[in-house]
Formats: C-alpha cells, sequence, structure tokens
C-alpha cells in the first residue's frame, strides 16, 4: 500500500523548493536539507531517467553513473507505469535550451 504524500509537510517543503531562485540557491538549500548521499542518489536516479529515455543500455547506464540495475529498474518502472514527472521535467529542460 502506498503511503499518501500529499500532507501539509510536503506542501510546505514543496513551497520552500518553489522559492528558490537559481541554482546556487538550490545548492545552498539542498545541502542543508540533505545529505551528501541522499543528493547524490537523487541526481543519480535523474541521470538514470534521463540515459532511459536516450534508450541507454543498463550497462551504459551502469557505467556511466554507478547506478545498481534495481536502481535502474526501478527508475524504469517510474518512467513506465509513474505520474511522467520525469518526462515533464525533461520536456520542460528542453524546451529551456531551445530558447
Amino acid at each position: 500500500m502506498s503511503k499518501n504524500i500529499r500532507t501539509d509537510e510536503v506542501n510546505h517543503l514543496f513551497d520552500a523548493i518553489l522559492s528558490l531562485r537559481d541554482r546556487e540557491e538550490c545548492y545552498t538549500f539542498f545541502e542543508d536539507i540533505c545529505t551528501v548521499n541522499e543528493l547524490l542518489s537523487l541526481s543519480q536516479r535523474f541521470e538514470v531517467a534521463y540515459m532511459l529515455r536516450q534508450h541507454k543500455t543498463y550497462l551504459d547506464i551502469t557505467e556511466k553513473t554507478g547506478a545498481s540495475t534495481a536502481t535502474i529498474s526501478r527508475v524504469n518502472r517510474s518512467l513506465n507505469y509513474g505520474n511522467d514527472g520525469y518526462d515533464m521535467v525533461f520536456e520542460r529542460i528542453r524546451d529551456k535550451e531551445k530558447e
């Protein structure tokens, strides 16, 4: 059974994240709120998702990111059966790069 993440506390966290103005503020905030390993794990998952969308193989992804096949599989499951959050962000990044 999935836990409900839509709580006042999570809303408060997301409001804090949405208040960040630039990458430097992101570094400042996330270095305080996350451990180094937590932040590196999040960034690894994001890179894995990006590479999966580029049709890279599990072997290529493991070699570049160091992610385990279990992590790659979990990210792949999110890409295929999740809420399309990764794709929403990838599209926005592509649109911004075109500007």
